[in-house]
Protein backbone atom coordinates (compact mmCIF):
# COMPACT_ATOMS: atom_id res chain seq x y z
CA UNK A 1 0.00 0.00 0.00
CA UNK A 2 2.76 2.42 0.99
CA UNK A 3 4.72 1.53 -2.15
CA UNK A 4 1.72 2.32 -4.41
CA UNK A 5 1.22 5.63 -2.56
CA UNK A 6 4.86 6.70 -2.97
CA UNK A 7 4.88 5.64 -6.64
CA UNK A 8 1.78 7.74 -7.28
CA UNK A 9 3.35 10.78 -5.59
CA UNK A 10 6.56 10.30 -7.60
CA UNK A 11 4.59 10.09 -10.87
CA UNK A 12 2.71 13.31 -10.08
CA UNK A 13 5.94 15.16 -9.23
CA UNK A 14 7.58 13.89 -12.44
CA UNK A 15 4.64 15.10 -14.56
CA UNK A 16 4.71 18.55 -12.91
CA UNK A 17 8.48 18.95 -13.41
CA UNK A 18 8.27 17.85 -17.02
CA UNK A 19 5.45 20.30 -17.73
CA UNK A 20 7.18 23.32 -16.19
CA UNK A 21 10.56 22.39 -17.66
CA UNK A 22 9.07 22.17 -21.14
CA UNK A 23 7.19 25.42 -20.66
CA UNK A 24 10.33 27.25 -19.53
CA UNK A 25 12.31 25.84 -22.48
CA UNK A 26 9.58 26.90 -24.91
CA UNK A 27 9.49 30.36 -23.34
CA UNK A 28 13.31 30.57 -23.60
CA UNK A 29 13.16 29.59 -27.26
CA UNK A 30 10.38 32.09 -27.90
CA UNK A 31 12.36 34.86 -26.20
CA UNK A 32 15.50 34.01 -28.19
CA UNK A 33 13.61 34.10 -31.49
CA UNK A 34 11.99 37.38 -30.49
CA UNK A 35 15.45 38.88 -29.97
CA UNK A 36 16.46 37.80 -33.47
CA UNK A 37 13.23 39.28 -34.79
CA UNK A 38 13.99 42.54 -33.02
CA UNK A 39 17.47 42.68 -34.56
CA UNK A 40 16.66 41.68 -38.11
CA UNK A 41 12.86 41.30 -38.38
CA UNK A 42 13.19 38.54 -40.94
CA UNK A 43 14.56 35.16 -41.83
CA UNK A 44 18.19 34.75 -40.78
CA UNK A 45 19.98 32.62 -43.39
CA UNK A 46 23.50 33.08 -42.05
CA UNK A 47 25.21 32.95 -38.69
CA UNK A 48 26.00 36.68 -38.53
CA UNK A 49 23.09 37.63 -36.27
CA UNK A 50 25.07 40.44 -34.63
CA UNK A 51 26.58 41.70 -37.90
CA UNK A 52 26.44 45.33 -38.97
CA UNK A 53 23.56 45.86 -41.40
CA UNK A 54 24.63 47.04 -44.87
CA UNK A 55 22.40 49.61 -46.56
CA UNK A 56 23.23 49.50 -50.28
CA UNK A 57 22.09 52.31 -52.60
CA UNK A 58 21.71 50.81 -56.09
CA UNK A 59 20.75 54.19 -57.55
CA UNK A 60 23.94 55.84 -56.28
CA UNK A 61 26.15 52.92 -57.29
CA UNK A 62 24.92 53.07 -60.89
CA UNK A 63 26.60 56.44 -61.48
CA UNK A 64 29.36 56.44 -58.85
CA UNK A 65 32.94 56.52 -60.22
CA UNK A 66 35.97 56.73 -57.91
CA UNK A 67 38.83 58.65 -59.59
CA UNK A 68 41.07 58.46 -56.52
CA UNK A 69 43.31 61.11 -54.99
CA UNK A 70 45.37 62.59 -57.81
CA UNK A 71 49.05 63.55 -57.58
CA UNK A 72 50.79 65.03 -60.62
CA UNK A 73 54.50 64.22 -60.83
CA UNK A 74 55.97 65.82 -63.96
CA UNK A 75 54.16 64.04 -66.82
CA UNK A 76 53.00 61.15 -64.65
CA UNK A 77 49.53 61.13 -63.08
CA UNK A 78 49.36 59.09 -59.88
CA UNK A 79 45.93 57.97 -58.65
CA UNK A 80 45.79 56.73 -55.07
CA UNK A 81 43.00 54.63 -53.60
CA UNK A 82 42.30 52.86 -50.31
CA UNK A 83 40.24 49.66 -50.33
CA UNK A 84 39.23 48.06 -47.03
CA UNK A 85 37.93 44.49 -46.81
CA UNK A 86 35.39 43.39 -44.19
CA UNK A 87 33.52 40.11 -43.78
CA UNK A 88 31.19 40.83 -40.86
CA UNK A 89 28.27 42.65 -42.46
CA UNK A 90 24.71 41.50 -43.08
CA UNK A 91 22.46 42.66 -45.91
CA UNK A 92 18.74 42.27 -46.52
CA UNK A 93 19.03 40.72 -50.00
CA UNK A 94 15.26 40.44 -50.33
CA UNK A 95 12.50 41.45 -47.90
CA UNK A 96 13.06 39.38 -44.77
CA UNK A 97 16.11 37.51 -46.14
CA UNK A 98 19.43 38.45 -44.52
CA UNK A 99 22.83 37.29 -45.79
CA UNK A 100 26.39 37.70 -44.53
CA UNK A 101 28.06 39.86 -47.20
CA UNK A 102 31.81 40.46 -47.49
CA UNK A 103 32.58 43.98 -48.64
CA UNK A 104 35.16 46.26 -50.20
CA UNK A 105 34.74 49.72 -48.64
CA UNK A 106 31.44 48.66 -47.09
CA UNK A 107 29.75 47.89 -50.39
CA UNK A 108 28.78 44.99 -52.68
CA UNK A 109 30.05 45.52 -55.33
CA UNK A 110 33.07 47.49 -54.18
CA UNK A 111 33.85 50.98 -55.53
CA UNK A 112 34.17 51.49 -59.29
CA UNK A 113 37.84 52.42 -59.76
CA UNK A 114 38.32 54.71 -62.77
CA UNK A 115 41.66 55.83 -64.23
CA UNK A 116 43.23 56.85 -67.54
CA UNK A 117 45.54 54.71 -69.64
CA UNK A 118 49.14 55.31 -68.53
CA UNK A 119 48.25 56.50 -65.01
CA UNK A 120 50.18 55.06 -62.09
CA UNK A 121 47.57 53.26 -59.97
CA UNK A 122 48.42 52.90 -56.28
CA UNK A 123 46.00 51.01 -54.06
CA UNK A 124 46.47 50.60 -50.33
CA UNK A 125 44.60 47.44 -49.37
CA UNK A 126 43.66 46.96 -45.70
CA UNK A 127 42.16 43.71 -44.43
CA UNK A 128 39.80 44.53 -41.56
CA UNK A 129 38.09 41.15 -41.86
CA UNK A 130 38.43 37.94 -39.90
CA UNK A 131 39.65 35.93 -42.89
CA UNK A 132 42.56 36.19 -45.33
CA UNK A 133 41.87 38.39 -48.37
CA UNK A 134 43.62 39.90 -51.40
CA UNK A 135 42.93 42.15 -54.39
CA UNK A 136 43.27 40.68 -57.87
CA UNK A 137 42.82 43.17 -60.72
CA UNK A 138 42.26 41.95 -64.26
CA UNK A 139 44.59 43.77 -66.65
CA UNK A 140 48.33 44.05 -67.21
CA UNK A 141 50.72 44.30 -64.24
CA UNK A 142 53.77 42.69 -62.59
CA UNK A 143 53.38 39.24 -61.05
CA UNK A 144 53.92 40.52 -57.50
CA UNK A 145 50.92 42.83 -57.97
CA UNK A 146 48.57 40.02 -59.04
CA UNK A 147 46.91 39.45 -55.66
CA UNK A 148 47.23 35.67 -55.75
CA UNK A 149 50.28 34.79 -53.66
CA UNK A 150 50.50 37.99 -51.56
CA UNK A 151 47.97 36.84 -48.95
CA UNK A 152 46.90 39.62 -46.59
CA UNK A 153 46.06 38.28 -43.14
CA UNK A 154 43.43 39.86 -40.84
CA UNK A 155 44.73 43.24 -39.73
CA UNK A 156 47.31 43.30 -42.53
CA UNK A 157 48.01 45.77 -45.32
CA UNK A 158 49.45 45.58 -48.84
CA UNK A 159 50.15 48.29 -51.44
CA UNK A 160 49.44 47.41 -55.08
CA UNK A 161 50.98 49.56 -57.80
CA UNK A 162 51.02 49.39 -61.61
CA UNK A 163 50.65 51.46 -64.80
CA UNK A 164 47.04 51.35 -66.01
CA UNK A 165 46.65 49.15 -69.09
CA UNK A 166 44.87 48.10 -71.26
CA UNK A 167 41.97 50.42 -72.04
CA UNK A 168 38.63 48.84 -71.17
CA UNK A 169 36.42 47.62 -68.36
CA UNK A 170 37.79 44.97 -66.02
CA UNK A 171 36.74 43.26 -62.80
CA UNK A 172 38.69 43.05 -59.58
CA UNK A 173 38.04 40.55 -56.81
CA UNK A 174 39.53 38.68 -53.87
CA UNK A 175 41.64 35.71 -54.99
CA UNK A 176 41.88 33.70 -51.76
CA UNK A 177 40.71 30.09 -51.92
CA UNK A 178 38.02 28.88 -51.92
CA UNK A 179 37.44 31.53 -54.56
CA UNK A 180 33.72 30.80 -54.95
CA UNK A 181 33.19 31.60 -51.27
CA UNK A 182 34.94 34.98 -51.43
CA UNK A 183 33.29 36.01 -54.70
CA UNK A 184 29.94 34.51 -53.73
CA UNK A 185 29.85 36.64 -50.58
CA UNK A 186 30.54 39.86 -52.52
CA UNK A 187 34.27 40.64 -52.74
CA UNK A 188 34.42 42.14 -56.25
CA UNK A 189 34.17 45.43 -58.12
CA UNK A 190 34.77 47.22 -61.43
CA UNK A 191 37.98 48.78 -62.77
CA UNK A 192 37.68 51.12 -65.79
CA UNK A 193 40.67 52.31 -67.82
CA UNK A 194 39.74 55.19 -70.12
CA UNK A 195 41.68 55.90 -73.33
CA UNK A 196 44.00 58.91 -73.15
CA UNK A 197 41.93 60.72 -75.75
CA UNK A 198 38.69 59.97 -73.88
CA UNK A 199 35.41 58.63 -75.21
CA UNK A 200 32.43 60.31 -76.84
CA UNK A 201 30.20 62.18 -74.38
CA UNK A 202 27.43 59.89 -73.08
CA UNK A 203 25.18 59.14 -70.12
CA UNK A 204 27.36 56.55 -68.35
CA UNK A 205 26.50 53.89 -65.81
CA UNK A 206 27.85 50.63 -64.34
CA UNK A 207 25.96 47.35 -64.06
CA UNK A 208 27.47 44.44 -62.15
CA UNK A 209 25.44 41.30 -62.76
CA UNK A 210 25.50 39.30 -59.53
CA UNK A 211 23.72 36.58 -57.62
CA UNK A 212 23.40 35.31 -54.04
CA UNK A 213 23.28 31.73 -52.76
CA UNK A 214 21.47 32.37 -49.49
CA UNK A 215 20.91 28.74 -48.53
CA UNK A 216 24.46 27.53 -49.31
CA UNK A 217 23.57 24.78 -51.79
CA UNK A 218 25.81 26.22 -54.55
CA UNK A 219 22.78 27.47 -56.48
CA UNK A 220 21.81 31.14 -56.43
CA UNK A 221 18.48 32.10 -54.91
CA UNK A 222 18.53 35.73 -56.09
CA UNK A 223 19.93 37.58 -59.10
CA UNK A 224 20.30 41.28 -59.84
CA UNK A 225 21.96 44.06 -61.71
CA UNK A 226 23.82 45.86 -58.90
CA UNK A 227 22.92 43.62 -55.98
CA UNK A 228 19.26 44.50 -55.25
CA UNK A 229 16.77 42.17 -56.99
CA UNK A 230 14.11 43.99 -59.07
CA UNK A 231 15.49 47.39 -58.02
CA UNK A 232 15.52 49.01 -61.46
CA UNK A 233 12.10 47.57 -62.25
CA UNK A 234 10.64 49.34 -59.23
CA UNK A 235 12.91 52.39 -59.77
CA UNK A 236 13.34 52.74 -63.57
CA UNK A 237 16.55 54.30 -64.89
CA UNK A 238 15.64 57.60 -66.53
CA UNK A 239 17.26 58.52 -69.84
CA UNK A 240 16.34 60.80 -72.75
CA UNK A 241 15.49 60.22 -76.38
CA UNK A 242 18.38 60.71 -78.84
CA UNK A 243 20.87 60.57 -75.95
CA UNK A 244 23.87 58.24 -76.17
CA UNK A 245 23.87 55.82 -73.24
CA UNK A 246 27.00 53.86 -72.30
CA UNK A 247 26.80 50.95 -69.85
CA UNK A 248 29.87 49.21 -68.42
CA UNK A 249 28.66 45.63 -67.85
CA UNK A 250 30.53 43.05 -65.73
CA UNK A 251 29.19 39.56 -65.00
CA UNK A 252 30.19 38.34 -61.52
CA UNK A 253 27.55 35.63 -61.03
CA UNK A 254 29.07 32.64 -59.26
CA UNK A 255 27.84 29.02 -59.64
CA UNK A 256 26.11 29.61 -63.01
CA UNK A 257 28.22 29.14 -66.18
CA UNK A 258 26.47 31.88 -68.19
CA UNK A 259 24.44 35.04 -67.83
CA UNK A 260 23.02 37.41 -70.43
CA UNK A 261 21.58 40.86 -71.05
CA UNK A 262 18.64 41.58 -73.35
CA UNK A 263 17.41 45.09 -74.21
CA UNK A 264 13.81 45.71 -75.34
CA UNK A 265 12.74 47.93 -78.22
CA UNK A 266 16.29 48.64 -79.36
CA UNK A 267 19.72 47.25 -80.27
CA UNK A 268 23.12 48.27 -78.98
CA UNK A 269 26.73 48.37 -80.09
CA UNK A 270 28.78 45.91 -78.06
CA UNK A 271 32.49 46.29 -77.29
CA UNK A 272 33.81 43.11 -75.58
CA UNK A 273 36.09 44.07 -72.65
CA UNK A 274 36.02 47.63 -74.05
CA UNK A 275 39.53 47.25 -75.45
CA UNK A 276 38.55 47.97 -79.06
CA UNK A 277 37.09 51.29 -80.19
CA UNK A 278 35.14 49.55 -82.97
CA UNK A 279 31.94 47.71 -82.07
CA UNK A 280 32.10 43.95 -82.64
CA UNK A 281 28.34 43.46 -83.02
CA UNK A 282 25.03 45.34 -83.18
CA UNK A 283 22.57 43.26 -81.17
CA UNK A 284 19.92 43.21 -78.45
CA UNK A 285 21.42 40.37 -76.38
CA UNK A 286 24.86 39.25 -75.22
CA UNK A 287 25.83 36.13 -73.28
CA UNK A 288 28.60 36.33 -70.69
CA UNK A 289 30.60 33.80 -68.68
CA UNK A 290 31.89 34.70 -65.21
CA UNK A 291 34.03 37.88 -65.11
CA UNK A 292 33.33 38.42 -68.82
CA UNK A 293 32.50 42.04 -69.47
CA UNK A 294 32.09 44.75 -72.05
CA UNK A 295 30.63 48.12 -72.97
CA UNK A 296 27.23 48.59 -74.58
CA UNK A 297 26.12 51.82 -76.28
CA UNK A 298 22.67 52.76 -77.54
CA UNK A 299 20.13 55.54 -77.87
CA UNK A 300 16.33 55.46 -78.04
CA UNK A 301 14.31 57.24 -80.69
CA UNK A 302 10.96 56.82 -78.98
CA UNK A 303 9.89 57.63 -75.40
CA UNK A 304 8.36 55.07 -73.06
CA UNK A 305 9.24 52.19 -70.74
CA UNK A 306 11.65 49.52 -71.99
CA UNK A 307 12.68 46.36 -70.17
CA UNK A 308 16.23 45.09 -69.84
CA UNK A 309 16.83 41.71 -68.25
CA UNK A 310 18.47 38.30 -68.35
CA UNK A 311 16.99 36.21 -71.14
CA UNK A 312 17.70 33.20 -68.95
CA UNK A 313 14.20 33.39 -67.54
CA UNK A 314 15.07 31.92 -64.14
CA UNK A 315 17.43 34.84 -63.50
CA UNK A 316 14.91 37.51 -64.49
CA UNK A 317 12.16 35.93 -62.41
CA UNK A 318 14.51 35.91 -59.41
CA UNK A 319 15.41 39.60 -59.64
CA UNK A 320 17.65 40.32 -62.68
CA UNK A 321 15.24 42.66 -64.47
CA UNK A 322 14.92 46.44 -64.83
CA UNK A 323 13.39 49.27 -66.82
CA UNK A 324 14.65 52.24 -68.78
CA UNK A 325 12.18 55.13 -68.68
CA UNK A 326 12.88 57.12 -71.83
CA UNK A 327 11.71 60.74 -71.63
Amino acid sequence: MHIKFYLTIFAIVLIICTYFGTANFAQSEKTQFSEIEKKESGLVLDHMINAHLLEFDAEKYLYDFDYGDVIQHDDLTIRQFTIIANDDMSMEISPGVFFNVWTFNGSVPGPTIRVNEGDLVRITFINNGNKDHTLHFHGIHDSEMDGVFEIVNPGGKFVYEWIASPVGVHPYHCHVMPLEEHIGHGLYGVYIVDPKEGRQQAEEMVMVLNGFDTDFDMENNFYAANTVPFYYQVNPIQINTNELVRVYVVNMVEFDPINNLHLHGNLYDYYPTGTNRISSIFTDMITLSQTERGIIEFQYDFPGKYLFHAHKVEFSEKGWVGLFLVN
